[in-house]
This record gives C-alpha cells, sequence and structure tokens, in this order.
C-alpha cells in the first residue's frame, strides 16, 4: 500500500497529502498520529507498521518532538 487513507489529512496538513507514501515517510507519519492523531491513528499506524516497528520509531524520536502526556501515554500503549 503506498497511499494513507483521507482520515491522516489533517495531521499532515503541512504536507502535499497527495505524495504522501506510507513506507518512505514512516517516522512522520508515526510523529504526526502521536501528537496530533487520534485513536484511530495510532490503531492504524500499529496495525500497518506493527507494534515493535512503532515503539522502535517512537524511542528513537527525541524526547522534545513528542508532548510529554502523549509521550507516556504512547509508552503504555506500543510497548
Amino acid at each position: 500500500m503506498n497511499t494513507l487513507p483521507v482520515f491522516f489529512k489533517p495531521i499532515l496538513w503541512s504536507y502535499d497529502f497527495t505524495s504522501c507514501n506510507p513506507r518512505k515517510m514512516k517516522k512522520t507519519i508515526i510523529s504526526q498520529s502521536l501528537n496530533y492523531g487520534s485513536t484511530l491513528h495510532w490503531k492504524w499506524i500499529k496495525s500497518f507498521y506493527g507494534q515493535k516497528e512503532v515503539f522502535l520509531i517512537f524511542s528513537s524520536l527525541p524526547k522534545t518532538e513528542i508532548k510529554e502526556k502523549t509521550r507516556k501515554l504512547a509508552e503504555l500503549y506500543f510497548s
């Protein structure tokens, strides 16, 4: 799959959505989903990338890149 579901469009507002490739933009999509997405986005990234991969990407992000409250919830959800 090289396209994202349309419900990602609002959280990827600063990108040309039609050219957003979920495989090439994995880090960005995970980061934006964690910060600005709903449980729908979180479930999709977990299903598409796998829980382990999402956690690895999430763990590699600088602490300042993910909101503090979101970071705590993501640690519980993806670990």
